[in-house]
């Protein structure tokens, strides 16, 4: 099977798939950080720049959209943010979670608690029509990547494939062979990017997919993605060419090769995240060719800096911050990228900053 189609059954089956068997997955006592699990004062950033995007919007229903909401904790913080800073909006107001995992689906309640009132969907799949916003925290990072590599005689994808069937000692291993689709070369054409022999890359065909469908549903709105990754120039060159597809498992990662030649992403299917870096430059391709305009694209450190209140003094919330926002941490490896449509080009306050990517 292709890598792609193992990630969708370690990560998303509904009977072993990582995700789809707990509620929640990051925090201290999960398997990675997220800036979520830092505490309230992300979603309380980001509710103003929905505020402000809401005042672009002027439907008198507006639609906050999460994409990859887990349990919900990121779109409880903005709620009750805004129902904090701007009452009317709260009012107006309609949350629809996307989450494919039934059991975090079933916590959502719970976790929105207090402002489990503006609910109005929770589902797996994007609502068909509306004006608002979209927000994809660390969600394409997520989705199913398919490995190739470059040879000699031209471009191969990796399989993944099991040894020793039926045995006590069988195992998953790579293989190589013919691409699955031509949308694989098709891919690395579009960015002009020429592979050196051995270099070994991740393409995401599932992000364009999730970014031409979100485009396609909203009518009027903003579209805001948070996620690692890099630029296509920098995510295909030497300083990645052995690939970015890891795994984690109790903070721990692991990628590297082990010594029988497998990847150490195959061990313990269903049981660790699975992650790849996103290609910043093809999904803001798929925005702008399905009608999007792009508002801004830089660090996560600058996009909250023009967020932020400067007369933050409770000392809980600085070291958050702290987290947030250094370089290096979170601030400097997770990028946004803030997308519109219909809403022309109005200077927004989280690119009031500094609009640089490091």
């Amino acid at each position: 099977m292709t890598v792609a189609a193992f990630m969708e059954l370690a990560l998303y089956d509904s009977d072993v798939g990582y995700y789809a068997r707990a509620a929640q997955r990051s925090g201290r006592a999960g398997d990675f950080f997220t800036s979520v699990d830092v505490g309230p004062i992300f979603g309380e950033l980001l509710a103003r720049q929905v505020i402000e995007m809401a005042g672009l919007v002027p439907e008198s229903r507006f639609e906050l959209v999460e994409s990859g909401a887990g349990n919900g904790r990121l779109s409880a913080d903005i709620l009750r943010a805004i129902r904090r800073l701007d009452p009317p909006l709260y009012d107006r107001l309609r949350l629809h979670l996307v989450e494919i995992s039934a059991k975090a689906r079933a916590a959502q309640p719970a976790t929105l608690d207090d402002v489990s009132e503006r609910l109005a969907s929770s589902s797996p799949e994007l609502p068909d029509s509306f004006n608002g916003v979209v927000i994809a925290n660390e969600l394409l990072d997520a989705l199913p990547v398919h490995q190739v590599v470059m040879r000699p005689e031209g471009l191969r994808e990796i399989y993944v494939t099991a040894t020793r069937l039926g045995t006590e000692d069988s195992r998953l291993t790579t293989t190589e062979g013919a691409l699955s689709t031509p949308a694989l070369a098709e891919y690395l054409a579009r960015l002009n990017i020429e592979l050196e022999p051995g270099w070994r890359v991740e393409i995401n065909l599932r992000a364009i997919d999730w970014m031409q469908s979100a485009a396609r549903r909203l009518r009027r709105g903003f579209i805001i993605v948070i996620d690692y990754g890099h630029p296509a120039r920098e995510l295909y060159s030497p300083t990645h060419s052995a690939g970015t597809l890891t795994a984690f498992a109790a903070h721990t990662m692991g990628g590297s090769e082990r010594p029988a030649g497998a990847p150490a992403w195959l061990e313990d299917p269903g049981n660790r995240d699975l992650t790849a870096h996103v290609d910043f430059s093809s999904v803001e391709a798929a925005a702008t060719g399905a009608g999007l305009t792009t508002l801004g694209f830089l660090d996560q450190t600058y996009f909250l800096l023009g967020l932020l209140d400067p007369d933050v003094a409770d000392l809980k919330t600085r070291l958050a911050l702290k987290t947030l926002i250094l370089p290096g941490g979170l601030g400097s490896t997770h990028k946004v990228l803030i997308l519109g449509k219909e809403v022309g080009s109005p200077p927004l306050r989280g690119c009031s900053y500094r609009v640089r990517v490091t």
